[in-house]
């Protein structure tokens, strides 16, 4: 699998895989921690979530700018490094939220956030230039030699980027599992259990804003949870333990920055430094090759921003995991053995254990002559999308699932009778994982093979910048979610992944051109 590429593919694979794991601890939990801390309602967590999301992606193009014209790409990903390290010591703080102190604690929380957006920007996007510039040399070095030899390592830099995506799975597979564990093992020490659909209530009987009819929920849920009591003081020391459990859980993701830090450091030298040598030999380039650069240099950005345009489809799509699928697994979903988080651990563990199929499917058609261009396989990866919420949709009309906020309004037990089975998600995430199979790594290696060498580093800012806009339009999922039945809901994701889809196929054969 690792035969015939770059020595330093593994070493940045590994330091974006501890990256990830730290990440994914905090995004397993945020929207939920948001809603257990502080009381918010979905659509605000999921507001504040959607705009850090978009704040990582939108501060990679900053991150991208700033290491192209420093050419301080290592440099840039270790301070990135260092600055998300210190937003996760912020989240780590376990204080209590209480009514005095809730305002200035969700500041502070926002503040944390920020800092770990902007180091994630200094060091993702930089990484991944990093590595397309090692598959630049590589080709470059192949051409010296001989055309067969350029054939035979072209090939490879779309799976070099499928292995990097493994490495960076392999810590989102590992990650969910932290803060459900921790969490569980603290509120266990003080005589309680998880119960998914407590906080929310607790939050409203200490506000003074539980409806009547919601008071026998919150007892049952609350006897289940081994409250002593239905009083706000018992309500408010569950609370505190809830949440202290999840605050630890960001230690894990220092802990994590650490070790990725270690790992770049450690093996820095293997790593190339994108656009120098292209920059050094522009002397040398005639005012007419000048010419001809720059007209191809227009077609590569030209296909390069149609790309984006689609991918920010899918983004929205995909990333509801993050907000109405973590809602769907919390309300919808028999979680006395599987707290919601874990479902996040699905999809990396379907990329791990896919991928190498999909490769071998590529690699197969590829020697056959029958190789499936990039920007085809995006459009096939947006058509996969839509069909796991059209099972999604299908499934919720034949449950009469109505609206998130209808059916956490229903009585405890027709609730608990209605919920689906584990089944669902799994279907959900493997459908979801194929398609972004198809389109993330694929789209990180599109962007390399497109981009200018001297704006590597700000292309992959552009990808990133492009999901950024993707996360800015999740809240409308999570308020689908709550306002609307959910087979309606799901049916908006549906017709957005087959408009992306047909949009992309109307382009492939412009692209396949621009591209070779």
């Amino acid at each position: 699998m690792f035969k015939s590429h770059p020595k330093g593919l593994i070493p940045a694979a590994l330091s974006n895989m501890g990256e990830r794991f730290g990440y994914y601890i905090m995004a397993a939990v945020l929207s939920l921690f948001l809603c257990s801390k502080f009381g918010l309602s979905d659509e605000k967590a999921a507001l504040i979530y959607s705009v850090f999301l978009a704040g990582i992606y939108v501060l990679s193009l900053v991150g991208g700018i700033i290491a192209d014209r420093t050419q301080n790409y290592k440099g840039t990903i270790m301070t990135g490094i260092i600055i998300m390290a210190l937003g996760y010591v912020a989240l780590a703080i376990p204080i209590t939220a209480t009514e005095g102190t809730m305002t200035g604690l969700l500041v502070l929380t926002c503040a944390a956030l920020i800092l770990i957006a902007f180091g994630n920007g200094l060091f993702k996007g930089n990484l991944q230039a990093i590595v397309g510039q090692m598959y630049d040399d590589m080709e470059a070095e192949a051409a010296k030699k001989s055309p067969e030899a350029l054939a035979a390592v072209q090939g490879k830099r779309d799976s070099g980027f499928q292995i990097f995506y493994v490495f960076i799975n392999i810590g989102g597979l590992v990650a969910p599992f932290i803060a459900p564990f921790l969490r569980s093992w603290w509120l266990g020490l003080s005589g309680y259990k998880y119960v998914a659909e407590l906080p929310s209530l607790c939050h409203q009987l200490i506000n003074g804003t539980i409806p009547a009819d919601q008071m026998a929920n919150l007892e049952q849920y609350a006897q289940t949870a081994g409250l002593q009591a239905v009083t706000p003081e018992a309500c408010q020391a569950y609370l505190t333990v809830f949440n202290q459990g999840v605050h630890f859980a960001f230690i894990a993701s220092v802990i994590a920055m650490l070790i990725s830090l270690s790992i770049f450091f450690a093996k820095k030298n293997l790593f190339p430094t994108p656009g120098k040598k292209e920059a050094a030999a522009a002397v040398e380039i005639s005012a007419e090759e000048k010419q001809t650069m720059a007209k191809e240099m227009k077609q590569r950005l030209y296909a390069l921003f149609a790309v984006l345009g689609v991918v920010i489809f899918f983004w929205f799509s995909f990333h509801q995991n993050g907000v109405s699928l973590s809602f769907f697994a919390r309300d919808f979903v028999m979680s006395e053995k599987l707290p919601a988080e874990l479902w996040q651990a699905v999809n990396p563990f379907f990329v791990i254990v896919l991928t190498p199929i999909v490769m071998v499917i590529f690699g197969s058609l590829s020697k056959r002559g029958k190789e499936i261009s990039t920007p085809r396989k995006i459009a096939y990866g947006m058509f996969i999308a839509g069909l796991a919420y059209a099972f999604l949709a299908v499934y919720s009309f034949s449950a009469g699932y109505p609206s998130g906020e209808e059916f956490k309004a229903m009585d405890a037990v027709q609730v608990a009778a209605m919920k689906a089975g584990p089944w669902v998600m799994i279907v959900t995430y493997f459908l979801l994982t194929v398609a972004e199979l198809f389109i993330s790594p694929l789209g990180l290696s599109f962007v390399s093979k497109v981009a200018p060498k001297s704006m590597l580093g700000l292309c992959q800012g552009l990808w990133l910048g492009t999901t950024a806009l993707g996360n800015m339009l999740l809240p409308i999922g999570a308020l689908m979610y709550n306002k609307i039945d959910l087979w309606q809901c799901w049916g908006v994701f549906i017709v957005v992944c087959l408009i992306s889809m047909g949009v992309m196929l109307s382009m492939v054969k412009w692209l396949e051109r621009v591209t070779k």
